[in-house]
């Protein structure tokens, strides 16, 4: 993986030569790259970047703690052999065990949001020889996560019981993981049990393959799904600096943002969530569409929303990008109709290979809660709720009409984006679309917001109150993430009564938040990032 990243996205060595020429124009030469960035102080690459091993190294260790915490609080199937070996069974059933892996994971989880924060300052004005340093610490603070249990979900069991539900031949968009013996042996939430799949056919080939290849052994399965999320980040990590390029924006700041960004390391690595690859097929797919090679670029994209449906979104803008910078109306209408009639004609016939044809749309409505807490239309909806059932009425259908109210803004804001704005800024206007799908939706998952993050690096996060809400971003949702999922047996608090899920994830809460006031508060060196008002680093090339 090491080798593959370093030969493909080498920007520096420009061995993909690229050039700002603008969406729809093809890039040139490599060269011209090197100048346009030597032009913006970018003289002396190396200025900068002679400590960057600081961070590099203290997000391995912040990675190497995740690891070791997941030994005592990470999901593992209950027919896992794993749980009969000695450590596990110290780390998972002892209190000193329960409670070092809790720290370790909530303060390997804030080492690595600090470390990514710092190698941000030491790649002073992003130069060319910062494109090296990014990688190196995609690798690093990834590649233990590779091994880890899996952290913050447990989706990956619900794989595996999907794929044994395809190998069976028994129909996933009708039927739960129940259907088959043993589903909640294999590790799977239990709001899995009746619920149909609500992936696309690409991904429940996946799901069969990794079956068929482990015969369902849950370690060897979660290693192989692995395999497959790191594939979605090698894809990320090749194409976000390319489409940065083509907007004008210096592509390591934008690998940096995104494909380095602890968030998106733990949800597609360390939580093994196939977004990662839906997100990967669309990165490329809309590069290809900005390079005039839409008809693949549109394939891609299709691929993608055959792992999961949402990014769908993107399509009208991958039409007005084939349509090209000129087009009227009538053309792009036109471009849209073709783009459609392609996308649709490659859906049906998965949909008529695997057998299922489109049943994933009944299973769009996916198992989990409907509302949280921290989604803004949820807290609103919740706040209706309340008030309402103080006075006898129907709260909670209010709250559902609220929620309800949400989602039609989110599609009139797609809509008046596709209809309105620039050529250029075609992809931006895609990210916000797909932003308001997110954001104006009840219930907001961390890994939404990283569907979110490559499409603004790569259209440019000014340094200002941009970038900085990305840092507030991240650090909420690390620290919630570190609080939620984990995995604790329930009868120990029998002979240990403190040892409770509750009290532990308070005790992740308080250390994750103690870190996260640390890092904006008193740390010298990053609170400033928190607290300043300007600062000369530019995303622009």
């Amino acid at each position: 993986m090491a080798a593959a990243i370093e030969s493909q996205i080498g920007i520096e060595s420009m061995t993909t030569p690229e050039s700002t020429t603008g969406l729809g124009e093809r890039p040139e030469s490599g060269p011209a790259m090197t100048q346009v960035m030597a032009k913006n102080g970018s003289a002396k690459p190396d200025h900068g970047l002679y400590d960057a091993w600081v961070p590099l190294i203290a997000g391995f260790i912040g990675s190497l703690l995740l690891v070791f915490g997941s030994v005592g609080i990470g999901w593992l199937a209950q027919s896992s052999a794993l749980l009969r070996n000695p450590v596990f069974i110290w780390m998972r059933a002892e209190p000193i065990g329960i409670v070092l892996s809790v720290g370790s994971l909530a303060i390997g989880g804030m080492l690595l949001v600090r470390a990514w924060l710092r190698l941000g300052q030491r790649a002073k004005g992003w130069p060319p020889a910062s494109g090296r340093i990014v990688r190196q610490a995609i690798l690093l603070w990834g590649g233990p996560l590779m091994v880890s249990i899996p952290l913050f979900s447990r989706d990956v069991y619900a794989y595996i019981g999907q794929g044994r539900l395809v190998q069976a031949n028994i129909d996933p968009y009708v039927n739960g993981i129940s259907a088959i013996s043993n589903w909640f042996g294999l590790g799977a939430d239990k709001l899995w049990a009746e619920a149909p799949t609500p992936y696309g056919p690409v991904f429940l080939w996946i799901e069969q393959a990794v079956v068929a290849v482990t015969g369902g052994n849950p370690e060897l399965a979660v290693f192989l799904f692995r395999l497959v999320s790191a594939f979605g980040v090698l894809l990320c990590a090749i194409y976000v600096p390319r489409l940065a390029v083509l907007h004008g924006v210096n592509p390591h700041r934008a690998l940096w943002l995104s494909v380095a960004n602890p968030l998106l390391l733990v949800n597609f690595i360390a939580a093994v969530h196939n977004d990662a690859l839906m997100i990967g097929l669309a990165v490329a797919g809309l590069y290809y569409c900005a390079t005039k090679r839409s008809v693949f670029g549109i394939v891609l994209i299709t691929l993608s929303i055959a792992v999961k449906p949402i990014t769908v979104i993107l399509l009208p803008f991958a039409g007005l990008l084939w349509a090209g910078k000129k087009a009227g109306w009538p053309r792009k209408f036109a471009f849209w109709g073709l783009t459609a009639a392609l996308s649709l004609g490659l859906l049906t016939l998965m949909g008529w290979l695997n057998g299922f044809g489109f049943g994933w749309i009944n299973g769009l409505s996916a198992p989990g809660s409907v509302w949280i807490w921290y989604a803004p239309i949820g807290a609103i909806g919740l706040t209706v709720a309340t008030v309402m059932n103080a006075f006898g009425w129907d709260g909670w259908g209010t709250a559902k009409h609220v929620w309800d109210a949400g989602k039609v803004i989110a599609v009139g804001i797609v809509a008046w984006l596709m209809f309105r704005g620039s050529y250029e800024r075609i992809i931006r206007r895609m990210a916000l679309a797909f932003a308001a799908v997110v954001l104006l939706s009840p219930m907001i998952q961390s890994w939404y917001v990283v569907w979110l993050i490559p499409l603004f690096a790569v259209t440019g996060i000014r340094n200002d109150w941009q970038v900085k809400s990305l840092y507030f971003v991240l650090s909420f949702f690390m620290i919630y993430a570190i609080s939620d999922q984990l995995n604790v047996y329930p009868y120990l608090q029998q002979r240990d009564a403190w040892i409770t899920l509750d009290n532990l994830r308070l005790a992740a809460a308080v250390i994750g938040l103690g870190f996260a006031l640390y890092i904006v508060l008193i740390d010298r060196k990053t609170r400033k990032l928190f607290l300043q008002t300007d600062s000369q680093v530019k995303d622009v090339i």
